[in-house]
């Protein structure tokens, strides 16, 4: 496979060749001071290396090019003119040589790379005078993100290359995919391992148990899907896992939501305690280094970091917007702009802004170096330390877990803390749940973080007509909104092709298929 082939001869030691993290979650020493005579030797050296593997190049690829453009764009909530590659995301008609897609492959298993390298070196190099808790710790932290790139490959491809060790790909550069029931076996393996050697409290922005649990209760909710086929009830002895690891979170790790939903995009409030998973940036970092979603602003310099206007707005689809309900105005304004809307917190210094187009992203505009006390801060290094994975949709990865195969509940639990999510964004509670409700609830809670297409997916796994039904249905349109309210649909940006059941599973990307033809052939069961 050629990415990995590549990273096979060069990526020595992960902690070093990753960089952009934020200062002072990440104070390594120069890159010529690493090797592996002198380096893995304390604690301290764990430490640096796994603060390495949260943020750099792989992921800023990955923050850029596709967790906005896949998450939201192909799910439906957004839309992008004027990139060709987007557009195809947005009409079901992605090909081999899409470069959103290739980018998503390619991040993804150079974080991989980053991941076994650094376990690899803390298995041989780390010395038996380091505690085991801290060799566990330091090897939990890069499985966590290990697990979380292939449940992010195994979502777009389901069957993926499981590579666990790197120099192996020296003597054996191709390699056959694995199934995508393997893949997630070894996720969990990952996680489950992740679980019991994180911490239950560490320094801010570092993952602990509960990240860990949370993102099994997720990867399990999916999985359980898979064996349905498409049709049928999902396996209820993953339900029940899902349902005990959420409910570890829920119930036993102390966290809470956030009293204020917008403040969860601010970066006063980066690393709170609703946040799982998040990547982690600094100011002033180069091209592809750091956090680039400010790039998407569909605002002027006035909301920029370093005078600079966005370069391409990405907008929400008329489906998306109607989903708000008037009472959902708190949600909807933390999550896209409309025409009129106030923000004191972007450009703060200048009395505040008022958005004057028509509509656009507002999360991850987070606005100027003065907003955010970032000197160093430009257009494509923010300073969001943007969240995969939070508290939030841990609740209602929860409420849904213990729904299960059932239409309906109204189980006090899921209810609790269904609610609880819901009261947040100035909502009515509900007094009993279904599987639409929910379905729409994380939509709403989650839009533009990414997550709405991994819905569609895993809704696929066990009820394909329903998602194939939810896509046909939508209004994959712009909309206009005057200074009076007023919405008009707009017209569509290319015809879309249908979807249909090829919809939920992508060509391997075409470069990798020329370098590693095995690619194409059948998977193979992995030697577990």
């Amino acid at each position: 496979m050629k990415i990995n082939n590549k990273l096979a001869m060069v990526v020595v030691f992960a902690g070093a060749l990753m960089a952009g993290c934020s200062k002072g979650f990440l104070d390594r020493p120069p890159l010529s001071q690493i090797s592996a005579d002198n380096f893995y030797q304390t604690t301290n050296d764990l430490r640096l290396a796994t603060a390495a593997l949260y943020g750099g190049k792989p992921w800023a690829e990955w923050n850029y090019n596709c967790y906005l453009p896949i998450g939201e764009v192909l799910s439906g909530n957004m839309a992008l003119n004027y990139w060709g590659d987007a557009v195809q995301l947005h009409t079901f008609s992605v090909s081999g040589s899409n470069e959103i897609m290739i980018a998503n492959w390619k991040a993804m298993y150079k974080v991989i790379a980053h991941c076994n390298v650094t376990i690899k070196a803390i298995q041989e190099k780390a010395p038996v005078s380091i505690p085991e808790k801290d060799r566990n710790g330091a090897i939990a932290e890069a499985k966590f993100l290990r697990a979380f790139s292939y449940y992010n490959l195994a979502l777009l491809w389901k069957d993926v290359p499981i590579i666990e060790d790197n120099t192996k790909l020296i003597t054996t550069p191709l390699v056959y995919r694995n199934p995508a029931n393997d893949v997630y076996r070894v996720v969990v393996n990952d996680l489950l391992f992740a679980a019991k050697n994180l911490p239950a409290r560490d320094a801010a922005g570092r993952l602990t148990t509960w990240s860990a649990q949370g993102m099994l209760a997720k990867v399990y909710l999916t999985w359980a899907g898979l064996g349905a086929k498409g049709s049928g009830p999902r396996n209820q002895a993953l339900l029940d896992s899902a349902k005990l690891y959420a409910g570890n979170v829920c119930k036993q790790s102390g966290l809470s939501l956030l009293p204020n939903y917008a403040d969860l995009f601010k970066t006063q409030f980066n690393d709170n305690p609703e946040s799982l998973f998040a990547l982690q940036w600094a100011a002033g970092a180069g091209w592809l280094e750091g956090n680039m979603l400010q790039i998407y602003s569909p605002g002027g310099a006035e909301i920029s970091a370093a005078g600079q206007a966005g370069w391409f707005a990405i907008s929400p689809t008329y489906d998306l917007y109607k989903q708000y309900d008037r009472g959902d105005s708190i949600r909807r304004k933390a999550t896209f702009m409309l025409k009129g809307d106030y923000y004191p917190e972007l450009n703060a210094a200048g009395g505040g802004y008022r958005f004057t187009g028509n509509n656009g992203l507002k999360k991850h505009i987070i606005g100027t170096r003065v907003d955010n006390s970032a000197p160093t801060m430009t257009l494509t290094s923010s300073t969001e330390h943007n969240a995969l994975l939070r508290l939030a949709e841990v609740y209602l990865i929860y409420a849904e877990a213990v729904m299960g195969n059932n239409t309906s509940t109204t189980h006090a639990d899921a209810l609790q803390y269904f609610n609880k999510v819901r009261t947040r964004a100035g909502l009515a509670p509900v007094t009993s749940l279904d599987a639409e409700t929910l379905f729409r609830e994380r939509r709403l809670e989650l839009a533009a973080e990414g997550h709405f297409w991994e819905d569609l997916v895993r809704l696929s796994y066990y009820d394909e007509a329903k998602a194939i039904k939810k896509l046909n249905e939508q209004e994959r349109i712009l909309f206009t909104y005057d200074d009076k309210g007023v919405v008009t649909k707009g017209e569509a940006l290319a015809i879309i092709t249908p979807a249909n059941t090829t919809t939920f599973k992508f060509p391997i990307p075409s470069p990798e298929v020329t370098a590693n033809p095995r690619l194409l052939d059948a998977p193979v069961p992995y030697p577990f």
